[in-house]
């Protein structure tokens, strides 16, 4: 039987009630069996007002982490939805993690209840970003990790790199560095450390990448650090839905025509960010996401499972360069 997909009832700026429907229209609509971990009373009133009371599971989790927690002392709170849920991966109860919880307290309780495959430094958040090119572009980090040294990004690279090929089916994915200019040498003493350990690396290697090349398909991994990353990510979002208002009140494109491209970057349709280099599969959604999203992040993350991308991920884990 197929493990379920563990969601974080708690988590999110909106609680049971879109957690709860996410879960069951992955349930109903998809076919993603969903074990839901939070306060059991408010769990199970919100499932028997979907009429899906014994449908799905629940498992009780004393305490919730706050949004506004940020760091490791989430992982101290051993009884939250967020631990509790980690533990059940952890004892194989479940095939991977959903949390729309603060990303910092996430990333703790993952680490410290899931643990790090092995040569792991830091684990880093990975976002399949449309391209020009009809493709995708994986980011990462988008978040995980806000102030890596130049080991860590190297080792953000192969982790993104294996994304690729066990998701995207990049063969041989080309690899660009983000910073502020392509020429070599450019870019702050993080930057131009990290690019220099990943020419060493056994990977293709661009070099460096700029800003405007991030949705251009130039490369098919564009790593950087967490605080960059994010940064970045959000950007897109916010410009995207910008120029696309503008399109939209020029009268230059039909609406269907711009809903498409809308969809193609909305979080919905990426469901959130895979949290790379663990020994199981985690993703994070938006702290903001409705329904609709964390459903599409219940799918996305049992697909992960199913693909297994930790696997090829462990194995590169442990080549990062000195």
């Amino acid at each position: 039987m197929t493990p379920p997909v563990v969601l974080d009832a708690m988590g999110g700026d909106h609680g049971p009630v879109a957690t709860v429907a996410g879960a069951v229209a992955a349930w109903r609509r998809h076919g993603v069996p969903v074990v839901l971990v939070g306060a059991r009373d408010r769990v199970e009133r919100e499932l028997r007002g979907h009429g899906a009371a014994g449908e799905i599971a629940v498992v009780h989790a004393e305490d919730t982490v706050p949004m506004a927690e940020r760091g490791a002392a989430a992982a101290t709170l051993t009884t939250s939805s967020l631990a509790v849920g980690c533990e059940l991966i952890s004892r194989g109860e479940g095939g991977a993690f959903v949390s729309a919880g603060s990303t910092g307290a996430v990333v703790s309780c993952a680490v410290r209840g899931i643990g790090r495959a092995g040569g792991v430094l830091r684990p880093a958040l990975a976002v399949a970003l449309p391209s020009l090119t009809g493709g995708a572009s994986v980011l990462v980090d988008a978040g995980a990790t806000a102030d890596p040294s130049p080991a860590m990004i190297a080792q953000f690279a192969q982790l993104g790199a294996a994304y690729a090929r066990a998701v995207l089916g990049r063969a041989d994915p080309v690899v660009g560095l983000l910073s502020i200019g392509s020429e070599p040498g450019k870019g702050n003493r993080l930057t131009r450390r990290a690019g220099d350990l990943l020419a060493a690396l056994p990977l293709r290697f661009h070099g460096n990448v700029e800003g405007h090349d991030v949705l251009a398909g130039t490369v098919d991994v564009i790593v950087t650090d967490g605080f960059t990353g994010n940064i970045v990510l959000k950007n897109v979002e916010g410009c995207v839905r910008t120029a696309l208002a503008m399109v939209a009140q020029a009268g230059i494109a039909s609406p269907e025509r711009l809903a498409e491209i809308a969809r193609r970057y909305d979080p919905e349709t990426h469901g959130g960010a895979a949290l790379l280099g663990l020994r199981g599969t985690v993703v994070v959604a938006h702290g903001s996401s409705p329904a609709a999203t964390i459903a599409r992040a219940c799918v996305v993350a049992h697909a992960l499972s199913s693909q297994d991308p930790a696997a090829g991920i462990d194995a590169v884990a442990v080549e990062t360069a000195p």
